[in-house]
């Protein structure tokens, strides 16, 4: 969202980390699977820093939940390595699971960084990042309808 707000120029990894209040190293690490993923792209050079390869509105919320989630098994049945369960071929509870697994996938596939992003002045604003926010978004942050963004 902090590489969608601000689309005019690279963003330094220090200021998303102060911004977010993480360690530069962990963000370095997310950065890292993002970039192997297509799902954001590095500028080496005095001026460089990580930029969104493709319009945000190209890039949904699903696609970077399944680039950083190691796994998405939600009960130890669900690894196939791991078959001690006596119900694992009889059980409804993993059948539903995925299903529900599935769905919570594809409402985050409908969803683009777009259109989290939508509200750029506020987020800018919220995170602190160098321009000051137009008054009517300052009044939506004072009114605390900037905590939906």
């Amino acid at each position: 969202m902090y590489c969608a707000a601000n689309p005019d120029k690279p963003s330094k990894v220090a200021d998303i980390a102060a911004a977010f209040s993480m360690s530069e190293t962990h963000l370095f690490k997310i950065m890292k699977v993002l970039v192997d993923a297509d799902l954001m792209k590095t500028i080496r050079g005095r001026n460089g820093g990580i930029v969104l390869p493709r319009p945000a509105s190209e890039i949904t919320v699903g696609q970077v939940v399944r680039a950083t989630e190691e796994s998405f098994l939600l009960a130890e049945c669900f690894d196939s390595g791991r078959q001690d369960c006596p119900l694992v071929n009889h059980c409804g509870f993993n059948s539903v699971l995925t299903e529900a697994l599935q769905a919570f996938l594809a409402v985050l596939d409908k969803c683009t960084i777009a259109e989290l992003a939508e509200n750029r002045a506020n987020i800018r604003y919220l995170l602190q990042m160098e321009d000051i926010p137009l008054a009517s978004s300052k009044a939506n942050v004072k009114s605390g309808e900037a905590a939906h963004v």
